[in-house]
């Protein structure tokens, strides 16, 4: 401290410079805020793990580092690749330096199929909402199958009810896309409006605790309301979160009959493959499908032919 100034240091200012490089390298490829503050994280975590600048650490640290995020913090799979997928790209793209796949391979991915609530189940999470600005969102989260964020960010302009869509901007990619606005979830929200201490013009869910805010809220308040509903209604057993919302929207609709492909274009999927999860979670799918075991002539035990 010299004459009430702090001073900041050269080791700092360097820091705070390839910090803003990197997030103008992502911003220049349009990425998308979430992924943003994502990569930043990882790359700070990963420095602060070293108590070094990360363009002072080498690929033996990025293998130390990838050992420990297994080991002692006990990250998924998943985690750990987009931890690497950081990193790469602050390597590549910020430091233009090269990146060798064979010193650092990326684990194998685990998919794993989340647990669907019934349409039963969902009714009962619904009308356990605690008020009615949790009910609100929770049944925009089923009722659209939007992201967290998605719903989180929704403007009073997106609810169209002359067309009877919901807008959805910037999602994931930045891929703007319409989904259906339901009979229902139009009045729940009309009433959610009125229901406002001021009248918002701009954010459908206004943020701060009497939803008065110039901001939106933030996607922890529909965790929120996810948890503390699924406690009310007796499902607090099951994992219940917002995006299990989207995946009970997308089971449903396939099992009253939807095809992929428009589920494919209501969830925002760039590829079709990542909308094909929802056939191993359809049970009406899977109980037409006859087991090939049924087919067989089997003997009896003990080598007895069938009688007919």
């Amino acid at each position: 401290m010299a004459g009430g100034i702090a001073l900041v240091t050269e080791e700092e200012l360097s820091v705070t410079h390839l910090r803003q490089l990197m997030i103008e390298e992502l911003r220049r490829r349009n990425f998308a805020e979430t992924t943003i503050r994502s990569y930043v994280h990882g790359v700070e975590h990963f420095s602060q793990y070293f108590h070094r600048r990360p363009d002072r650490l080498g690929p033996e640290h990025i293998r130390q580092y990838q050992a420990m995020l297994f080991s002692k913090l006990k990250f998924s799979p998943n985690t750990v690749i987009q931890r690497l997928g950081a990193l790469r790209f602050f390597y590549i793209k910020v430091l233009k330096r090269n990146w060798s796949i064979a010193e650092t391979p990326y684990p194998k991915k685990v998919i794993r199929l989340p647990e669907i609530l019934s349409p039963e189940e969902v009714a009962r999470l619904i009308d356990a909402a605690d008020s009615p600005f949790h009910r609100a969102m929770l049944m925009t989260l089923y009722g659209t199958g939007a992201r967290r964020a998605e719903v989180a960010h929704l403007k009073v302009a997106d609810i169209d009810s002359q067309r009877m869509v919901v807008h959805i901007h910037g999602g994931k990619g930045n891929r703007d896309r319409d989904v259906m606005l339901s009979h229902k979830l139009l009045e729940t929200l009309r009433d959610h409006w009125r229901g406002l201490r001021r009248k918002s013009t701009e954010w459908l869910f206004p943020g701060n605790p009497w939803h008065t805010s110039c901001r939106p809220v933030t996607t922890k308040v529909l965790w929120t309301a996810c948890q503390s509903a699924a406690e009310r209604a007796g499902l607090d057993k099951k994992r219940i979160y917002p995006h299990l919302l989207r995946h009970c929207f997308a089971t449903h609709l396939l099992e009253a009959g939807a095809d992929l492909r428009t589920i494919q274009m209501l969830l925002g999927h760039r590829d079709l493959e990542e909308t094909a999860i929802y056939l191993h979670l359809s049970s009406k799918h899977l109980r037409v499908m006859a087991s090939p075991l049924d087919a067989l002539t089997l003997h009896e035990p003990g080598g007895r032919a069938p009688q007919a």
